[in-house]
């Protein structure tokens, strides 16, 4: 394997500096965009890059939990500012769906499918885990804010059926399914072409770090089903607990 140092990663500034450029020359006014990327991008991943050689270091099962604990915390939020700020109670129902979502993926990829010597081992839960949560938060959001738009803009639909003596979960069960298909689009898009068109960064990474190329394979085809479950059931619960946001004991429509 090739190590990268600050000199080459220095010399990878260049896209940047060519990303800029390219910017001022079409006037799109992204110039302060593009590098308050660059350096989040840059302290961002040299933080978690030491952070990391620690706990792989410690091995330390408290110190993987935290670093997770601290994931699944910033996945929550972040959900919860892209789907709609104004709903006071939807954090912990994205806190539970996704801690939900994470722990039955886990358990399961790591209990039965590659079973290492300690269910703690940070090579393996923490990237994992990241992998899982940053799908799942991107499913969740996609079906979340689908399901607050709808409903939004279509209350005497939803009211119409509640007075026709359908029950909150009828009333909006085609709004919910819709919701939940789209936040699937991106992974079910990303399972039609995945190394057809294009190679996902796990197998890519594992081909730079000099891993066998079938077994890096095999890797990603495990990933990409963990996924497509994950993804799923985070879309599911969180649009079950949204549902409930918007209805009150009596059953009746009540937009936050």
């Amino acid at each position: 394997m090739i190590e990268l140092g600050l000199v080459q990663i220095a010399l990878a500034l260049g896209f940047m500096v060519a990303a800029i450029a390219l910017v001022r020359w079409q006037k799109l006014g992204l110039e302060l965009s593009l590098l308050n990327a660059t350096a989040r991008t840059g302290v961002q991943l040299l933080t978690v890059g030491y952070v990391l050689a620690i706990v792989f270091t410690w091995r330390n099962p408290y110190s993987v939990i935290a670093v997770i604990l601290v994931m699944l915390a910033i996945a929550t939020v972040v959900a919860r500012n892209r789907i709609d700020k104004r709903l006071s109670r939807l954090l912990p129902i994205l806190a539970g769906s996704l801690l939900t979502t994470l722990v039955l993926t886990l358990v399961y990829t790591l209990g039965v499918v590659i079973r290492p010597e300690v269910w703690y081992e940070p090579r393996y839960l923490i990237p994992l885990a990241g992998i899982v949560l940053g799908n799942a938060m991107t499913a969740a959001t996609i079906a979340g804010d689908r399901l607050v738009t709808t409903m939004k803009r279509n209350p005497t639909v939803i009211e119409t059926h509640l007075s026709l003596g359908a029950s909150p979960q009828q009333a909006i069960a085609a709004y919910r399914q819709e919701a939940i298909k789209a936040g699937l689009i991106p992974t079910l898009n990303a399972m039609m072409i995945v190394g057809i068109v294009k190679l996902p960064g796990i197998i890519t990474g594992q081909l730079l770090s000099g891993a066998d190329p079938l077994n890096a394979a095999l890797y990603q085809i495990l990933i990409m089903f963990m996924l497509a479950f994950a993804d799923l059931l985070a879309a599911i619960l969180v649009t079950a607990g949204i549902q409930r946001l918007f209805f009150n004991e009596a059953e009746q429509l009540v937009l936050p």
